[in-house]
């Protein structure tokens, strides 16, 4: 069984996406994404009703954390949950 003293890097990687997910809009960004396969920020700004820089600044943290990752096709950028573990946590919340 792990525990923090044995592997606290592990802790820390659990606490990092924790982090990165606890925001009700990053929380609806991952749903959303899991729910639909993927998209791109239009399609989460009409979905969220947001400014695009707002959502873009979310996207952009849950693309630091790990969590999502960005293709791109010509001149947009179509996202997709990239965290199986990330997965099911979503899942399992809701």
């Amino acid at each position: 069984m792990e525990n923090y003293k044995t592997n606290p890097e592990l802790f820390d990687e659990y606490s990092e996406l924790l982090k990165a997910l606890a925001h009700p809009v990053r929380l609806c960004i991952v749903k959303g994404l899991l729910d639909t396969g993927s998209s791109n920020v239009s399609n989460m700004q009409n979905c969220l009703d947001m400014p695009q820089s707002t959502i873009s600044q979310h996207v952009s943290k849950l693309k630091s954390a790990g969590i999502i990752k960005g293709d791109r096709n010509g001149l947009e950028i179509i996202y997709s949950v990239s965290n199986d573990k990330v997965a099911n946590i979503i899942k399992a919340l809701f």
